[in-house]
């Protein structure tokens, strides 16, 4: 049971960690300076949030580690963030659509995760979903702003949709370790977040005048630490001083 609850808090850690640091990228890049600063603040959510989940893990574990530990010194395959938050900044609308699929994921999780019975989670999403349901009108907002605004600006957010679409199905695929969870009433079951997760998706499009792809999703299993091509070079990035500064406190 350590084990798992231990897997699953690395997993929402290690997702929320590696969502804040493409936002954070966006610093200075926004399209103006209100949304510069929504975004940036956003990926400080993102921040507090992993934090408080890898806190929390470091403590399950059998090992003398920090969060600090677990956010900088691990290697690649020891990370088990969902692979739709690796996905780099190609434009605005990747942004938006990216951000707008975990939103709805994170705002079903979270509320299904308020009442866990495990007292930690139940705390960290309580006071994550207060943070989550402004990050989801925000972006629903800009997917709505996008979709129905110039006909370049739907055509870019339908393409990143095309793109990002692919990576929706790793957010559902349960390991053995969080069935387990599930089955104790620790974790909901995140094969049956997935239609709820499709109707909010829809509903947003449909306002957005978007189109849902038509093809098979990723249904791979990110907990088994695969990652896509783009996140060795984050992990160069942010781990550049951790690796020169092993004693440096941050």
């Amino acid at each position: 049971m350590k084990k798992d609850l231990y897997n699953f808090a690395i997993r929402m850690g290690d997702t929320s960690w590696i969502l804040s640091h493409r936002l954070c990228e966006l610093c200075s890049y926004g399209p103006f300076l209100e949304e510069d600063l929504a975004m940036t603040n956003i990926g400080l959510d993102h921040i507090g949030q992993s934090e408080e989940w890898l806190k929390y893990a470091a403590e399950l574990s059998d090992e003398n580690i920090d969060a600090d530990f677990l956010a900088y010194r691990r290697k690649e395959k020891e990370y088990r963030n969902v692979q739709l938050v690796e996905f780099p900044n190609e434009d605005f609308a990747y942004v938006v659509v990216r951000q707008f699929f975990m939103d709805v994921y994170n705002y079903l999780l979270y509320s299904k995760l308020t009442n866990s019975k495990d007292t930690t989670f139940a705390a960290i999403a309580q006071k994550s979903l207060k943070e989550v349901r402004y990050h989801l009108r925000h972006s629903s907002n800009w997917m709505v702003r996008l979709g129905d605004g110039t006909s370049e600006s739907h055509e870019r957010l339908q393409n990143a949709v095309n793109d990002l679409w692919f990576y929706t199905g790793d957010l559902f695929v349960m390991p053995e370790s969080e069935q387990n969870l599930a089955k104790d009433g620790i974790i909901p079951d995140l094969a049956g977040l997935e239609s709820d997760w499709n109707k909010m998706v829809m509903e947003v499009f449909n306002e957005a005048g978007m189109q849902k792809p038509e093809y098979e999703v990723l249904a791979s299993g990110s907990f088994d630490g695969q990652h896509t091509e783009y996140m060795g070079f984050m992990l160069c990035e942010f781990q550049y001083l951790p690796n020169m500064l092993q004693d440096a406190k941050w």
